[in-house]
């Protein structure tokens, strides 16, 4: 589900690999049932308001903070159950490529990449097992009393940054090594989309968040110039801001539709004329 002009839209995942079939346990399943025995729509999880839509996602975001508030939890974001999860299933046991499937990631190097802090203990407690069935003794698991492993060890607060400028993402710190930045644009088919990376610190995922961003607005840039290709500077012009009234800089608008600064500033002030007449008029 994304965000556009026209509200919530149903839209593909964002990779192959988002269409997965999930094992649940067998409560979980007794749950389900249930609900269907009820069910009155198509959806597991209905709108209340809307008709054959499914719940608000922000409807679901704000109900998840006022049970964390009635309980008296800190505030965390409803995707850090995912980590939360992930965490868990890698402290049980479960292998990394499971874990990649259940969690819809292209490849199980990337889970790797996100929970190596848990993947490092992991490779620390398997070597002491090893060692163990090898020598047949007990060998005690060295601890390391310096005070970056206890800074480590104590309560863990993320930080929250600065409000940021429009267009430029937003980072996440999720705990004490890994951070999550995501760019959210609107594409020239009016569909929001979620782009995301991971890094291991606040610096390299400034890095990566500004590369991705660049690299997504030149594809939407070429899929602007792409839709008002054969049209008149002036219609593509007009089409173009119609349609993004929101957007003001005359270089992106020339940009979208392969047109000079010149050319869009020649036209600019009748079409925003136009649209303020058309928006406003009662």
């Amino acid at each position: 589900m994304c965000d556009n002009k026209r509200g919530k839209e149903i839209t593909e995942p964002k990779t192959n690999s988002s269409i997965r079939t999930i094992v649940l346990p067998e409560p979980v399943v007794r749950v389900f049932r249930e609900m269907k025995k009820e069910a009155t729509s198509r959806w597991i999880f209905p709108s209340p308001i809307k008709e054959d839509s499914p719940i608000n996602p922000h409807a679901l975001g704000k109900r998840f903070r006022l049970i964390l508030e009635h309980s008296n939890c800190k505030p965390v974001r409803f995707h850090d159950l995912r980590h939360t999860f992930a965490t868990i299933a890698l402290q049980s046991g479960m292998d990394v490529k499971t874990l990649s499937n259940i969690i819809g990631h292209v490849s199980s190097a990337t889970t790797i990449n996100i929970y190596s802090h848990i993947t490092d203990t992991m490779q620390r407690d398997a070597a002491c097992k090893i060692d163990r069935k090898i020598t047949g003794a007990e060998v005690q698991q060295r601890v390391d009393e310096s005070p970056e492993i206890k800074k480590r060890m104590e309560p863990y607060i993320p930080y929250k940054g600065k409000i940021r400028r429009p267009g430029k993402g937003c980072i996440t710190e999720i705990n004490d090594h890994l951070f999550e930045g995501r760019y959210s644009p609107t594409w020239p088919d009016g569909k929001r989309r979620s782009h995301n990376i991971y890094a291991k610190t606040r610096e390299e995922c400034e890095e990566k968040l500004a590369a991705l961003i660049i690299k997504i607005q030149a594809e939407i840039i070429v899929g602007s110039a792409a839709k008002y290709a054969g049209q008149r500077k002036r219609e593509a012009i007009a089409a173009y801001m119609f349609e993004y009234p929101e957007e003001t800089r005359k270089s992106i608008i020339g940009q979208a539709v392969n047109a000079d600064r010149k050319t869009v500033g020649k036209y600019y002030d009748e079409i925003r004329t136009e649209i303020d007449s058309t928006l406003y008029k009662d």
